[in-house]
């Protein structure tokens, strides 16, 4: 510097810093200095689950900070997209039990959907068939499963059966909501009864051969002790389903969204599956 005077070179030297810093610091939050967030919303509830960016997934906590005051959203079911939404920038909830949870207000709100994301993409490139959940080759294959976790004289009750494309191969995968906690109204107990039961399952041809894959559930063999009812203990069991199967961070494989329930609360997590295993992506629940 000569008297009050920077020379070119050390102005230029500052800003490359500055620019350099920045871009520390959105590297170490896992976000690409260029690369564009695209955030995923519980369409229902307006829980923010995070984001999809260049193929990295973004918690809800660090999108947040990066999200705009308005995003343009997708609007997706289980078999059609329903169109745009408007939402607001994330912000905590306002359920008191919930108050940790980052919400999205969206409007307008179709009266159906499942999943809202902001991309330029098809996140549905692919749409499930509703198949037939009395199918003897499904309902064996449930039974077998059961089995295989201590339930030995299993009662079969599948929710529903999709069959879906999810890697884009041109074969079908198969995805089969199974619940049974033996109660008419498909309520869930605060107490699970022996030999019930909820799950997730993923059926898909690996080298050549069907094989029978759990994404989520819950198996009780035996009832819940007697002794802990009697203390006034419980062990809250959860009624799972697939909600959705979309495509969230573009590279052309569906993932597979999973709603979960139990008497005082719920979740929903995406999660990608290949034929070793799945792994939960991101998650968002609130209960007490």
């Amino acid at each position: 510097m000569i008297g009050n005077e920077w020379r070119p070179q050390t102005l230029k030297a500052t800003v490359e810093r500055i620019v350099l810093g920045l871009a520390a610091l959105l590297i170490c939050a896992g976000v690409s200095p260029a690369a564009e967030l695209h955030p995923i919303v519980e369409f229902q509830s307006g829980y923010l689950f995070g984001a999809t960016s260049n193929g990295k997934w973004i918690k809800a906590d660090e999108a947040a900070k990066a999200l705009p005051g308005e995003t343009t959203y997708q609007v997706y079911g289980l078999t059609q997209a329903f169109g745009e939404a408007k939402g607001s920038k994330p912000k905590p909830s306002e359920e008191d039990v919930c108050s940790d949870v980052l919400t999205v207000s969206l409007s307008p709100k179709p009266e159906k959907g499942a999943i809202a994301i902001a991309a330029p993409w098809n996140a549905l490139p692919r749409k499930p068939q509703v198949t037939d959940p009395t199918q003897k080759t499904y309902v064996d294959a449930v039974r077998d499963f059961l089995k295989t976790k201590e339930i030995d004289q299993p009662k079969v009750k599948i929710d529903n059966i999709l069959r879906v494309d999810l890697d884009g191969d041109g074969e079908d995968e198969v995805l089969i909501s199974a619940t049974n906690y033996f109660r008419k109204d498909d309520s869930v107990p605060m107490r699970s009864p022996a030999a019930s039961y909820s799950m997730v399952l993923l059926r898909r041809v690996v080298a050549g051969k069907v094989e029978t894959q759990l994404i989520e559930g819950e198996f009780y063999p035996k009832a819940y002790p007697k002794a802990a009812q009697e203390e006034g203990r419980f062990d809250a069991p959860n009624a799972y389903k697939v909600i959705a199967t979309l495509d969230l961070d573009g590279d052309g494989k569906m993932e597979i969204v999973v709603g979960s329930n139990y008497y005082e609360g719920e979740a929903i997590t995406i999660y990608r599956c290949d034929p070793k295993k799945c792994e939960a992506l991101l998650s968002v629940g609130c209960g007490a």
